[in-house]
């Protein structure tokens, strides 16, 4: 009530959330950048199907856990894959000891592409998952680019250092007695696109 706060890049949409009335006007004492991952989904499996033509079947991996997930694999990545003529199964992982009971289930369903949803037990574990897809030949997507150098083969977000720094920018203006409410909540504005060439090399890709 008392403590500005600024938030950084939050999986949820923070309207939605109820920690601004609006992102022109937050109204409240949050302001900061949000990332818009959930509108990214979308961008994700197009970007995947350029990368990969004969995909057909995307398994995703989610958190039922993390509140953001939810909405992108209920809502958002099926209106994608009915636009880009693909299937998408989504499985949900809610605990570390639940990966190998997936991998198992995935193994003998055999989907052409992997799609790895944002979330803290997805970071926690991209090692193991990233390890999973290129044993199993997967190429696989992700919203950080950390899973990519742990192997995944590509990831599509906001550039997370721009949004830092950005942070930076909010807490200067409150320290010189701005007010949160009144300090509009940004969108990101760059974006990147990382490819790991060893990991695409390794599955006979040829990246466009």
């Amino acid at each position: 009530k008392t403590i500005p706060i600024v938030m950084m890049g939050s999986s949820v949409d923070p309207v939605e959330a109820g920690f601004v009335e609006s992102l022109a006007h937050p109204g409240g004492n949050v302001t900061g950048v949000t990332d818009s991952s959930r509108e990214l989904g979308g961008k994700r499996l197009d970007l995947l199907k350029q990368v990969v033509p004969k995909l057909a079947h995307v398994a995703v991996l989610y958190d039922p856990a993390n509140p953001g997930s939810l909405g992108e694999v209920k809502e958002d990545l099926p209106v994608a894959a009915r636009r880009l003529g693909l299937a998408v199964r989504s499985w949900e992982i809610r605990d570390a000891d639940g990966f190998e009971k997936v991998f198992a289930a995935l193994s003998k369903e055999r989907p052409d592409g992997l799609y790895v949803n944002i979330g803290g037990l997805m970071t926690a574990n991209q090692k193991r998952v990233a390890g999973f897809a290129l044993k199993s030949r997967l190429p696989s997507v992700y919203s950080n680019r950390a899973a990519v150098d742990a192997g995944g083969l590509m990831s599509y977000n906001a550039d997370r250092a721009d949004s830092y720094r950005r942070v930076a920018y909010y807490v200067d203006k409150i320290l010189k007695g701005a007010k949160p409410a009144e300090l509009p909540v940004e969108q990101p504005t760059k974006f990147e696109l990382v490819i790991n060439l060893k990991t695409a090399r390794a599955l006979d890709l040829k990246i466009p």
